[in-house]
């Protein structure tokens, strides 16, 4: 039997309310040629078993088989996933759970986002987290937001190095507003060239990453002082948190909000999603934070308990005084990370940190030993860019039809950088890969 939502009396009396006379009218403003006049052309139903066959038929012709030896980065890192995170995430009272409306009954969930805030607050060396945002490049448009707030000033200076798509976004929250977006340069090594900011003024925010886009690690330290002398906040993003096992965190170098992707810590690439958008500030500037807040308490017998402790959004306050319209956290993904982060410890993440910069610098000194060019000096973490000799695109091909994917071609986003490659390495990949690599481009 098919299962209709609306009777036709119904759906009379919804276009009647709303002054039409047909479903046509309603759909009116939408342009003819953007309008499908015809059936959807789909197959016939299959059984079960048979869509069963058909979706592993599929799978199989999918380019990502694991056969293939993939040097790409770029915002998205392919790292070994502990069984203990597949196994906990999968239990019922996680997997199915839902923005608890009525939070102190949903104990178990509020305690697990604690865990992750404490997490993710130690991670980044920051003083509060929030429960996540949806991805690194919602939380950084997010971050440039609360600065402009918290200063009361409509200015922001992004250096050109952050991920691309990251200031696409930020652009794309800025535009119907007055704020202004300043765009900082890159010097030679592949650091934020700070030299504009002596001519900027009444700034709410400078904001860089760190790794940066080109895997190069910026001085934040440097860049935290030049701000120190007004009101202006320093926002620290990343899209490669692993990165601070190793260096130091954005709070240990006078970061105001660090922000970013989460989607390292224990979450698959899955062609480009879910993410997780990681958010920590400073305890002063936690009303302005956007997103939601647990909290710890005790309960009337003096019990441990947990409790939405801030919730600054249009449900919970007035609309004029909220502080965003996120209205969920990306709770099943943030869980992941929290498991990811408690399985590792501090010590498996700073080994695991080492063990990716180990290996990059690895293929990064094969490269350069072949005769290629690594144009940026700067220290890098997991990935970092080389330059090829003109007709690299033709050998980028050969070696895509071999299963290899020689990196991230750099002239879409920096038409200034033909035949660069961002190349990354993770502990996923073998010395035997990447010396593959080298002697299938000499």
């Amino acid at each position: 039997m098919r299962y209709f939502p609306h009777t036709p009396e119904d759906i009379t009396e919804m276009l009647t309310t709303v002054g039409v006379d047909s479903l046509d009218d309603l759909f009116a403003t939408i342009p003819d040629e953007c309008r499908r006049r015809n059936e959807l052309n789909l197959p016939e139903a299959l059984t079960e078993w048979e869509l069963d066959n058909h979706i592993d038929e599929l799978g199989g012709t999918m380019a990502v088989s694991p056969e293939f030896r993939v040097f790409m980065g770029a915002g998205s890192y392919a790292h070994y996933i502990p069984a203990s995170v597949r196994h906990l995430l999968s239990r019922s009272e996680f997997v199915t759970s839902y923005t608890p409306y009525q939070p102190e009954m949903s104990q178990g969930t509020l305690q697990a986002i604690f865990e992750y805030q404490t997490l993710t607050a130690r991670l980044l060396g920051m003083e509060v987290a929030n429960a996540s945002q949806y991805d690194g490049a919602s939380a950084l448009a997010e971050a440039a937001l609360m600065a402009v707030r918290t200063t009361r000033r409509k200015k922001v200076a992004v250096s050109r190095l952050v991920h691309p798509h990251y200031r696409r976004v930020l652009a794309t929250y800025l535009a119907p507003t007055d704020y202004e977006i300043v765009e900082l340069p890159y010097l030679p090594d592949g650091t934020t060239d700070l030299a504009p900011l002596e001519n900027l003024d009444e700034l709410a925010a400078v904001i860089v990453q760190s790794p940066n886009f080109f895997g190069c690690v910026e001085n934040v330290k440097t860049i935290g002082a030049k701000t120190r002398t007004g009101k202006t906040l320093l926002v620290v993003g990343f899209s490669e948190p692993l990165a601070y096992g190793m260096y130091q965190s954005p709070g240990s170098q006078g970061a105001d909000i660090a922000c970013g992707e989460g989607q390292s810590l224990g979450i698959p690439r899955s062609f480009g999603g879910p993410a997780l958008g990681m958010f920590a500030t400073l305890m002063k500037y936690v009303r302005n934070m956007p997103g939601r807040l647990v909290g710890q308490t005790t309960d009337v017998d003096g019990e441990r308990g947990f409790v939405l402790t801030l919730a600054t959004r249009e449900q919970h306050i007035r609309r004029e005084k909220a502080t965003s319209n996120i209205c969920t956290n990306h709770s099943l993904c943030a869980l992941a990370a929290a498991i990811y982060m408690a399985s590792l410890g501090g010590t498996g993440i700073r080994d695991l940190a080492r063990l990716n910069y180990d290996k990059s610098e690895y293929l990064k000194g094969a490269l350069r030993k072949a005769g290629f060019a690594i144009p940026f000096s700067q220290s890098t973490f997991n990935e970092f860019v080389v330059e090829f000799k003109d007709g690299f695109d033709k050998t980028y091909q050969r070696l895509t039809a071999e299963k290899i994917i020689a990196g991230l071609p750099l002239e879409c986003y920096y038409p200034e950088l033909a035949n660069h490659y961002l190349l990354c390495v993770t502990e996923t990949i073998s010395k035997q890969d990447m010396d593959m690599l080298v002697q299938k481009l000499k």
